[in-house]
């Protein structure tokens, strides 16, 4: 069987206790374990556990973290559900995509699936954390989908990728790499070393962004940059820190 051990599915905000058991239920249900919470409003809870039923393994493994950024860390994979369009296209998945995606990743890092809050999902700002967002295709009359049910869903459909990668003997084409992809936290800090010195060489004005840095960050989170060639590019990066200081010396 394939190994699930590096999926994570996170819940930003969780407002009812109830979604979280029963989101945990549906992990199980699909062999899942990792469970990150984000700022949950009410946790640990009896309600939790009582819609958890025999799930009570992932609910005690869960973690809480306080942001987004600390529940993605180390994750080389972040996909975020979206219901809706964004100002700026980003890269959009299907619920089988998405799946495929993180069972073929997951045999090498960390992975994360991320669910926003039960009234307004994702912020764009966490979005922008993501390197796909993947959108479940149900009726337009009535696209609400209750938290819990988009977890089993988008869970059904991992589980699914699973037992036919099991099934397969061909290599997939990520383990004739040479080097691990870049984890979330690394890529933060190369966006942040990436505006300073846009910042520096009058090229990023932030008074006046324009979407710049979400359009950088849509940019290297389409290619999905490895370890070396990011630090290839922050190298870059420093050396022209070090010129501009020696021109300005």
């Amino acid at each position: 069987m394939i190994d699930l051990t590096k999926v994570k599915i996170v819940l930003v905000n969780t407002s009812h206790p109830g979604n979280i058991g029963a989101a945990a239920r549906a992990m199980r249900n699909m062999g899942l374990q990792r469970l990150t919470l984000v700022e949950p409003l009410e946790f640990p809870s009896g309600v939790a556990v009582g819609r958890a039923a025999s799930a009570l393994d992932v609910l005690e493994g869960a973690e809480v973290v306080s942001d987004l950024k600390q529940a993605i860390a180390g994750c080389s994979l972040v996909i975020g559900t979206s219901a809706r369009s964004r100002s700026i296209p980003w890269p959009m998945l299907t619920p089988e995509q998405s799946a495929e995606k993180v069972v073929t990743e997951s045999q090498q890092a960390e992975v994360a699936l991320v669910f926003g809050r039960e009234d307004a999902g994702l912020n764009n700002e966490e979005l922008q954390q993501c390197h796909f967002h993947v959108q479940i295709p149900a009726d337009d009359d009535y696209s609400s989908l209750n938290l819990a049910a988009a977890v089993m869903v988008l869970s059904y459909e991992i589980r699914k990728a699973a037992l036919k990668l099991a099934d397969q003997s061909d290599r997939k084409e990520d383990e004739y790499w040479d080097q691990a992809k870049a984890t979330g936290d690394q890529v933060e800090h190369f966006y942040d070393h990436l505006e300073r010195v846009m910042v520096a060489i009058n090229f990023h004005d932030p008074g006046n962004p324009r979407q710049l840095m979400q359009r950088m960050r849509r940019l290297f989170g389409r290619i999905r940059i490895d370890v070396m060639e990011l630090n290839i590019l922050r190298g870059i990066l420093t050396n022209i820190e070090l010129n501009i200081r020696k021109d300005t010396d």
